[in-house]
């Protein structure tokens, strides 16, 4: 009985002990850029689905936030970026693996309205108008989408002129929520942003060449605590069954070489 004792508490040990640190061992962080929300949401729980054992932490911010964060050291396995500006500073620093990057997907830039707006704008050109008295974007230092819009405006020759109108969002979501709740009378977000949403209507995409490609790279970070499985979900995103939710949410996914 005593032998029968032993062997049941060593096992109870073991399974305690060792069960514990499997399940940690199967714990991936992630940290992607707000426009990403929606589709990573769907994504990684397709992925526990099928990997029950797998459990993802999704941290959504600004691309230029999450960028100070793994600076700082934050927990993240894996990195989806909105710009490769933050991308390139983090892999300048060591911070991401090189040979784990790829540009993931590909956005556009619109420009939405609240529904039901009766300003009359239906061109990004018409934001210099009086029509417009607030128009709401990322912060440009900070977040992709906004970097993106200020290149428009400039191509546009208008920034300087809308300086007073601009209302800045923490990252894009934060923009696209001013335009639904109707206290600016525009924005300019991703159309990924715009589809999401049934409160906003596009009414003009920004002109070719009016602003940098946009491009979503993705990198495994340096530190990372679960370098396989940061792997094998990029993998599982790149799948051709898996592609088509992110097609679903308006991105377009880039073929790899």
């Amino acid at each position: 009985m005593k032998r029968l004792m032993f062997w049941i508490i060593a096992f109870c040990i073991f399974i305690t002990v060792f069960g514990s640190a499997l399940a940690k061992k199967e714990e991936i962080n992630i940290s992607a850029a707000a426009s990403l929300k929606d589709v990573l949401l769907e994504v990684a729980k397709k992925y526990e689905d099928r990997n029950g054992y797998v459990r993802i932490h999704l941290n959504l911010a600004s691309s230029g936030k999450i960028q100070t964060q793994i600076e700082h050291g934050a927990p993240c396995d894996l990195f989806f970026s909105a710009a490769s500006k933050q991308m390139d500073a983090l892999e300048k620093k060591g911070l991401i693996k090189s040979e784990s990057r790829i540009d993931l997907l590909q956005n556009q830039l619109v420009l939405i309205v609240p529904n039901g707006a009766g300003t009359g704008i239906k061109s990004f050109e018409d934001l210099s108008s009086e029509r417009i008295k607030k128009l709401g974007i990322a912060a440009p230092d900070s977040s992709p989408a906004g970097q993106y819009a200020r290149e428009v405006l400039t191509f546009l020759k208008i920034w300087d002129a809308i300086q007073d109108k601009l209302v800045l969002g923490t990252n894009v979501r934060a923009a696209l929520t001013y335009v639904e709740t109707g206290n600016v009378d525009a924005g300019i977000v991703f159309l990924t942003d715009a589809m999401s949403s049934n409160k906003v209507k596009i009414v003009d995409v920004a002109p070719e060449g009016s602003h940098g490609f946009i491009r979503y790279p993705v990198a495994i970070v340096s530190y990372a605590e679960q370098p396989e499985t940061a792997k094998e979900f990029l993998a599982f995103c790149q799948e051709e069954e898996n592609k088509k939710i992110f097609y679903k949410h308006g991105f377009e996914v880039v073929s790899q070489k």
